[in-house]
């Protein structure tokens, strides 16, 4: 595959985009820079190494993972402000993490904090992971997290599946029954979540302390400097009810130019997911794909063939650059999966590319496997 994707991608300097680190370049990540007349806003400062499959050995993984650190680490000293989409350690790292050279400098230099809300519309795993990244954060600050505690403010939380009109209407056929028994489970997942975890265990409230403000990004919107950002309301990550969890996407506007970040939504598989990125119109989409690394087994066909339709509809909606990249990029086969994507892209003349040909060089995958 060509890899002269550098000219195609300028609209990223344009606007003042910086691709810190994807899976493209060999660890797990989905981190940009956004500059700002306050300084950069980094989204998602986070890095994993890659999973037992993936074609290196394990130290070479580790390396790689702590060259992510290292690049995302010269951003987050210069930010202004950070957000995290969700509490995955690929997208966000703790202080105490051993890669990190100054927690301080990593995380304290910045004036601002947008996170994820960590009390609602989260799965029990992240429920604690905020809460440890939290707690190390305000340890930084000299301060505990039991002084940020309280009762719950919401006793009930609207479903979310039932907001979504174009996937609960779709109808497929011979899967059709066993789908309506996931989503009946999956609504059982939810409500048990309401009643043991959102409702009632202790939330923790915003912080405003020494000068930082560490607040809840989930439905808000934020203008820093130049730049406007909006949080959107949690979305699912990857399909109705899954487990994983939810994410914030965010749309981004700066120089006339509208940016769609969409986190981990997977591809999209969620129909209306699809239909709400088309809906803000962006010029630049910074797209998830689907974890074809787990299929057949954790993604099935239907929900990796839900995941390319709805980025041939994203892409019929002709954006003018999409960076294609994250889950996708972690086997040998992602291109022979997604093939229609780039036969509708470059149908279409729509530049679709991975993080890595965006900076110029091929993804690590590729190269490893000679592809």
């Amino acid at each position: 595959m060509s890899t002269n994707y550098v000219n195609e991608c300028k609209i990223l300097s344009n606007i003042g985009i910086d691709v810190i680190w994807f899976d493209s370049l060999g660890a797990k990540s989905s981190s940009i820079a956004i500059r700002s007349s306050n300084g950069y806003i980094v989204i998602d400062p986070g890095a994993a190494s890659m999973q037992p499959s993936y074609p290196l050995s394990r130290d070479t993984k580790l390396k790689l993972r702590k060259q992510a650190i290292t690049t995302i680490n010269s951003y987050m000293i210069k930010a202004h402000t950070i957000v995290i989409t969700h509490y995955h350690y690929d997208h966000h790292v703790l202080p105490s993490d051993k890669d990190i050279m100054d927690p301080k400098k990593f995380w304290l230099n910045a004036k601002m904090l947008i996170l994820k809300d960590p009390n609602k519309y989260i799965n029990r795993s992240q429920w604690e992971r905020a809460r440890c990244f939290l707690s190390e954060i305000l340890s930084l600050l000299n301060t505990s997290l039991n002084n940020y505690l309280e009762t719950p403010k919401q006793i009930q939380f609207e479903d979310p599946v039932e907001n979504l009109e174009l996937a609960t209407s779709k109808y497929f056929g011979d899967y059709q029954k066993r789908r309506e028994e996931l989503l009946k489970k999956g609504k059982q997942w939810f409500h048990k979540l309401v009643e043991d975890l959102w409702s009632s265990k202790y939330w923790v409230r915003e912080v405003v302390i020494n000068g930082k403000n560490i607040v809840w990004g989930d439905n808000k919107y934020f203008e820093i400097g130049e730049v406007k950002l909006r949080i959107l309301e949690p979305w699912f990550h990857g399909t109705e009810y899954d487990r994983t969890g939810w994410v914030t996407s965010v749309v981004i506007e700066k120089n006339n130019y509208r940016i769609f970040y969409s986190s981990d939504v997977m591809g999209p598989i969620i129909e209306d997911y699809a239909n709400h990125i088309i809906k803000y119109n962006p010029d630049v989409i910074i797209l998830d794909g689907p974890p074809t690394y787990l299929y057949p087994y954790m993604l099935n066909n239907i929900n990796l063939r839900r995941a390319i339709e709805n980025i041939i509809t994203i892409i019929n909606a002709k954006p003018k650059l999409i960076i294609y990249d994250h889950h996708l990029l972690r086997e040998t086969n992602w291109r022979d999966k997604v093939k229609e994507v780039f036969i509708e892209a470059k149908k279409l003349g729509i530049t679709l590319v991975t993080a890595a040909e965006c900076i110029g060089t091929r993804p690590l995958i590729d190269i490893l496997t000679h592809k």
